[in-house]
């Protein structure tokens, strides 16, 4: 007979919460004496780059160029956030690091779509001047003309993106003398 394997998951979450939960308190005994926080353990170090790393594997981020950035990004952000993991309030450290990890790729790819736009106003900046100096006289001079900003322009992906706009509302507030004025 054969014996059924047991299916392993990469990283334990029962361990990996008790793991958390042991350098959360660590770091609150060391912070109540003043003491500098003790360094994060090694095992939580890789838990969490196996984390950032796997769900960087999933279908929605996989053929980003700069997924490397992605899980770096991910990786400052469990370190800077683990210490608000609370165990009374959930027992699934795992889910709490894949959602800090999950957010952190979605705000790299919010920066790098900004930049790539950045990008395409400035080669359509430079398109329009090449142009400018292209129909000063009428005459077609290939000395003026900047090839690297034509093949940008002509070989770039669109990118949809909108800065955001402010929420501060622009009304102005009344005063009651104004009203009793009017």
């Amino acid at each position: 007979m054969t014996t059924k394997k047991q299916n392993e998951h990469y990283v334990n979450n029962k361990e990996f919460t008790l793991a958390v939960a042991e350098y959360n308190e660590s770091v609150k005994l060391a912070e109540e004496k003043g003491k500098t926080p003790p360094r994060m353990t090694e095992y939580i170090g890789e838990c969490i780059y196996k984390i950032a790393t796997r769900l960087s594997t999933r279908p929605n981020f996989i053929n980003y160029t700069y997924r490397d950035e992605m899980i770096c990004d991910a990786i400052e952000n469990c370190i800077q956030y683990i210490g608000n993991f609370n165990r009374e309030k959930s027992d699934n450290a795992f889910a709490y690091i894949t959602q800090i990890c999950y957010y952190a790729f979605l705000r790299r790819i919010q920066k790098e779509k900004k930049q790539v736009f950045i990008k395409q106003q400035a080669t359509d900046a430079a398109g329009m001047i090449t142009d400018a100096f292209n129909t000063i006289d009428g005459e077609h001079d290939p000395t003026l003309i900047n090839t690297n900003v034509e093949w940008m322009q002509e070989n770039m992906n669109r990118v949809d993106y909108e800065p955001r706009k402010s929420r501060k509302s622009t009304k102005k507030k009344t005063s009651n003398l104004e009203k009793f004025t009017e």
